[in-house]
């Protein structure tokens, strides 16, 4: 009797994908994406070395640094803010135009960056994050495009819209030739016919300019997750800096864009560094541009002021405040005031009763002072009695408690002011103790 066959399911019947496997003196070669090797590290080394031998001519030098603000913000104003968070309407001349200098800045094709980067910010630090900066900084500015990732493991996301967009995949279709063009023989062709230049245009505002604009905008994807403050949440890793802003036409204020991504600013106030938040506006004064979206100021002053308050809940955790009035022990007034006359230097305010013994020689009102309450209810001569003690009275006069007197009617009304002078508001009064 012929034995059964066996079916492998179909998934085990797939070679599994080589980021899976271990990298080995066998197979390292395999976990290369050669491609992009050549692109952001084998062509700019070579760039180097010819410019060497290439004297570089101010017009030149001029036509660089514009094309690379052209290419840098094709890819910021382009790829990120117009078809990654699609957070203005742009009409089709500039679409056209931040279609084909991002093209330049060689960085993939539109469809092919947005997906990648909407899965960042679904996924942002988790294994899911295309270039998670928690696999390391080296990792999330160049790794994650020298190493071949598995398509499998980065999160879906909805790219619909850029699956119907015409030029979107028009550009996606041709993006090889769009790159080559862009990247290398335009900027050479500018300078050839304009000033005779030919191989000053492609090795400066070709090649080097290319290197630099790769490294600014991968400055977004590592040091814009590992350098500045975090003012609107430190939940995930984005954060601020002028000095990433500097690098990256304005995209290193990260922390703000990740809690407000539909935004079409990076950067809110004024002084701000945010090139490519200028040229949005201004091509929307001049009809090129519609829709720009913004988050209302309220809703961005409550996540700051909740993560100002956060801080201020994490370093009130590092004060001490006294033991917390529900962990005292209860002493009856008889009790309370035998203790006093058998020698004991307590004092009862506001129905919490505090040794004062170790302060009466730096009472600043002297010993003869707090001596009149000692024993008593001292309530009214603490609150303005005999003198208005200040905040820092009453924090002292916190860590001084022994116990809470039974049946006390003032605690709650002690509560609350041990509340206002931590600076909480008074809903919290059962938080604080």
């Amino acid at each position: 009797m012929a034995s059964p066959t066996v079916v492998e399911p179909k998934e085990a019947s797939k070679k599994a994908h080589i980021s899976t496997q271990p990298i080995t003196i066998s197979n390292w070669h395999e976990h290369i994406a050669w491609i992009n090797v050549i692109f952001v590290a084998g062509i700019p080394l070579a760039g180097f070395y010819t410019a060497f031998y290439t004297p570089l001519l101010w017009k030149t030098a001029i036509w660089g640094l514009i094309y690379y603000f052209m290419t840098g913000l094709g890819i910021t104003a382009g790829y990120h803010r117009l078809w990654s968070h699609t957070s203005f309407t742009a009409t089709l001349p500039i679409q056209i135009f931040l279609a084909a200098v991002g093209g330049g800045a060689v960085q993939g094709s539109i469809r092919w960056w947005s997906r990648n980067h909407r899965a960042h910010h679904r996924y942002t630090d988790t294994l899911k994050d295309p270039y998670s900066v928690q696999k390391g900084i080296l990792y999330s500015h160049m790794g994650w495009m020298i190493f071949k990732q598995n398509p499998q493991d980065i999160g879906r996301v909805d790219i619909s819209d850029l699956n119907n967009d015409p030029l979107v995949l028009w550009q996606h279709r041709h993006f090889v030739s769009v790159a080559i063009f862009m990247a290398f023989l335009f900027p050479m062709f500018v300078a050839g016919l304009g000033w005779g230049d030919w191989k000053g245009g492609l090795i400066y505002a070709g090649i080097l300019r290319l290197f630099v604009v790769q490294q600014a905008t991968f400055c977004v994807n590592s040091l814009a997750h590992w350098l500045g403050d975090q003012p609107f949440d430190d939940r995930n890793s984005p954060r601020d800096h002028v000095i990433t802003a500097l690098v990256t036409l304005g995209e290193g204020y990260h922390n703000f864009h990740h809690e407000f991504p539909s935004d079409y600013r990076n950067a809110i106030q004024w002084y701000q560094y945010d090139p490519t938040k200028w040229c949005i506006w201004l091509w929307k004064q001049i009809g090129l541009a519609s829709d720009l979206k913004t988050c209302r100021r309220n809703e961005i002053e409550k996540g700051r002021l909740q993560q100002l308050q956060k801080k201020l809940d994490e370093k009130r955790c590092t004060i001490n405040w006294g033991i917390p009035l529900e962990d005292l022990p209860l002493v009856d007034w008889d009790d309370y005031r035998e203790r006093a006359l058998n020698g004991e230097a307590l004092v009862a305010v506001a129905g919490v009763i505090h040794d004062v013994k170790d302060f009466i020689k730096d009472h600043p009102g002297g010993k003869a002072m707090i001596g009149m309450a000692i024993g008593k209810d001292a309530t009214a001569m603490f609150n303005g009695g005999i003198y208005n003690h200040t905040n820092a009275a009453h924090n002292l006069l916190s860590t001084m408690r022994i116990g809470v007197l039974r049946g006390g009617v003032e605690v709650e009304a002690w509560k609350r002011k041990e509340v206002k002078a931590q600076g909480l508001p008074v809903m919290s009064i059962y938080a604080t103790g």
